[in-house]
């Protein structure tokens, strides 16, 4: 029984240990190619920026539905307020607060909303209230869609986990079938 038993053990663990290679082995054979994906990205990103002064990040769009203006209050100079103002300035400048201000979770602080709304409404011609509503609007969506992306990571790391520990387990019983039989002993656990 106790040889038995060690052969169990024994055909388990390396099933086990199997496992856990062909893992380690799958995951650096997925992390080369994105790691150079990565680091052509880089290098292309910083010729990019060389190249543009607006880079595209998680906030633009957000910031884009914040700032857009309606074209048919636009004055003569394509402002909605017929004035001058520098929009890549306000723009990088809005995506650069909303970035700081999301970052890990948090809220559009009472100042930075006041002042997000100012901008609106110099950049769209909106009235204060209608900028403000933009303004509360966006951030409830940037909140929702955030709470989204958390839930589905935490969902894709639950469904992971358990395909992990379902392959260890049919690693570690087939390697348990293939030792009985090779001692011989398969047919004989059948019974």
């Amino acid at each position: 029984m106790y040889i038995a038993m060690k052969s169990i053990f024994r055909d388990t663990a390396h099933g086990f240990i199997a496992w856990a290679l062909a893992t380690v082995l799958g995951a650096t054979a997925l992390a080369i190619p994105a790691t150079s994906l990565i680091g052509g990205s880089a290098v292309g990103a910083s010729q990019a920026a060389a190249n543009a002064a607006q880079t595209n990040g998680p906030m633009d769009g957000y910031v884009d539905t914040l700032l857009r203006s309606d074209p048919a209050a636009a004055g003569p100079t394509g402002t909605a307020s017929g004035g001058t103002t520098n929009a890549t300035d306000s723009h990088g400048e809005m995506v650069r607060l909303f970035t700081r201000s999301f970052r890990n979770g948090g809220d559009l602080k009472g100042p930075d909303r006041e002042y997000a709304a100012k901008v609106v409404a110099s950049r769209t011609g909106m009235s204060q209230a209608d900028a403000d509503k933009r303004v509360n609007d966006v951030v409830t969506q940037v909140k929702a869609d955030a709470d989204a992306a958390r839930k589905a990571t935490a969902s894709l790391a639950f469904w992971l986990t358990a395909a992990m520990l379902l392959g260890a387990f049919c690693a570690s019983l087939a390697a348990t079938e293939g030792g009985g039989l090779r001692d011989g002993t398969w047919n004989s656990r059948r019974r």
